[in-house]
């Protein structure tokens, strides 16, 4: 089976996904463009095709004739190709705008050098179609326990239509590994810029500052479930309506699609997952929250750890999570 992550390159403590390879802190953005993978652009052709007549005579002089015919061209429509391998990556519009590889580590540079930043993981997925950066951001706090929760600042883009070029404030919480973006008022915080405009990074630090500075409005709202102490009947309609999108009954149809995946989440819940144990955690809205996060993080099945790490920040992983974030603050308003 062929690898979602093409390369990754990494700095401090493995990855929760264990994947990619260690660098030295504090490397240069062309180190880290090399060894991540990233060190390549995204070339442009026109989509062209052999309009050929129906062959009237014998195959081989239909051949022939398809060999020798005039190529057209699509106007409407590019390729998308590697610069080094020359292996294709999408058709997409011709008004479709590309992020290049670099220009997502570009967009740390400043950040690295003057903000105080410190770019932890970038690379490669879908043997190019997408690829990140992410870099923390200095930020962070400790609910009580010493349950602590670091700031990231996550850049990310495709070039296959499936992600918008979106910058995204997330926490990690640092006993588990476990990664959650910021939100607040039930909207994520992400900036995104779809391709069909051009990708500005000025303008969307600008955005991002405030964003960024919602972090102890997050922290917060994040102490205030570390203080909602949770029952039994609780924890299980919380982990129905976030798993299954039921009304929190107990006898739900889909409740039995998901039956391991409650199990498992309560389990979790009750002890078995890394930091249940914590003050912060132990029976309140905070742990139901971080049951949800680890479940899909570490345990949801998947069909690698790169398809884990896909969905986990940019596909249903990431709406789960977010998800299990609103019905936790509901839980505590």
């Amino acid at each position: 089976m062929a690898h979602l992550v093409q390369t990754m390159a990494y700095v401090g403590e493995t990855p929760w996904h264990n994947l990619g390879q260690q660098l030295p802190a504090k490397q240069p953005i062309d180190v880290w463009a090399r060894e991540a993978g990233m060190d390549w652009t995204i070339r442009e052709a026109p989509v062209r095709y052999m309009a050929t007549e129906p062959g009237t005579g014998s195959s081989a002089a239909s051949s022939v004739s398809a060999l020798y015919a005039e190529p057209m061209e699509f106007p409407d429509q590019k390729v998308l190709y590697r610069s080094d391998t020359k292996a294709p990556l999408s058709v997409v519009s011709s008004r479709y705008q590309v992020v290049q590889p670099q220009q997502v580590l570009e967009f740390y540079r400043d950040l690295t050098e003057v903000s105080g930043y410190e770019l932890e993981t970038a690379g490669v997925l879908k043997a190019g179609r997408k690829f990140w950066a992410l870099a923390r951001t200095g930020k962070s706090s400790a609910l009580k326990g010493n349950d602590v929760v670091n700031g990231y600042l996550l850049l990310a883009t495709s070039c296959d239509g499936t992600l918008a070029t979106t910058a995204t404030p997330t926490t990690v919480r640092v006993v588990c590994n476990n990664t959650l973006s910021i939100a607040l008022s039930g909207t994520s915080s992400a900036i995104k810029v779809p391709h069909s405009t051009s990708f500005d990074a000025q303008a969307v630090k600008k955005q991002l500052g405030i964003a960024v500075s919602q972090w102890d409005g997050f922290m917060y709202r994040m102490k205030t479930l570390s203080e909602r102490k949770v029952k039994s009947h609780e924890s299980m309609n919380y982990f129905l309506k976030v798993l299954c999108q039921t009304d929190g009954h107990a006898d739900a149809s889909a409740g039995l699609i998901n039956e391991r995946a409650l199990k498992k989440v309560q389990a979790m819940y009750e002890g078995q997952g890394r930091g249940a144990e914590l003050a912060a955690a132990k029976g309140t809205a905070w742990g139901l929250l971080c049951a949800v996060t680890e479940f899909v993080d570490h345990e949801r099945r998947a069909r690698s750890q790169e398809y884990r790490l896909d969905s986990a920040w940019f596909g249903q992983g990431a709406s789960l999570k977010q998800r299990a974030l609103e019905q936790a603050l509901q839980l505590a308003s």
